[in-house]
């Protein structure tokens, strides 16, 4: 597990950054661009409170701090009282991110998902699926986010 010091980088330099790397950044600063599952909401608080640790890093766009994914750990954060979350930056604009859409209805592009980030038009939940090349694998973005088993009291939770 990496120190809440490790964690603290110079959010101004996110532009710089590997993706590999995790920082802590304000809940402020991130955009969502999907609404939540109220169901799955309630069941993800629930274990963070019993848990009191965020398990993995959310990944976001490195230049639009758009969230690509963990969106609902973010939102529990935020119903948590809590001021920062692990994330790790990715660069959205790269031709190893892709999106593809979760749902058969729904066509979704990183300009629908930008678009919805930037905008209150959120797409509805699990709209956007992203994925990421890695040693030439399309995988789940999922993959680049560090296990990091955050305490709760470490993002100045109020409760």
């Amino acid at each position: 597990m990496e120190s809440v010091l490790q964690l603290k980088k110079n959010l101004h330099n996110t532009n710089t950054q590997q993706p590999s790397e995790v920082t802590l950044i304000e809940l402020k600063q991130l955009r969502a661009h999907e609404e939540v599952n109220l169901r799955h909401l309630k069941e993800l608080k629930k274990e963070i409170e019993s848990d009191r640790i965020l398990k993995f890093a959310i990944a976001v766009d490195k230049d639009t701090n758009i969230i690509l994914d963990g969106n609902h750990r973010f939102n529990v954060f935020k119903e948590l009282g809590c001021k920062e979350i692990p994330a790790v930056f990715v660069d959205y604009n790269s031709p190893q991110v892709e999106v593809k859409s979760w749902r058969n209805d729904r066509k979704v592009t990183k300009e629908i998902v930008i678009e919805a980030g930037l905008s209150n038009n959120k797409l509805p939940p699990k709209t956007s699926k992203h994925m990421i090349r890695i040693n030439g694998k399309l995988k789940h973005i999922f993959a680049m986010e560090k296990k990091v088993n955050f305490p709760l009291e470490k993002s100045h939770a109020q409760k």
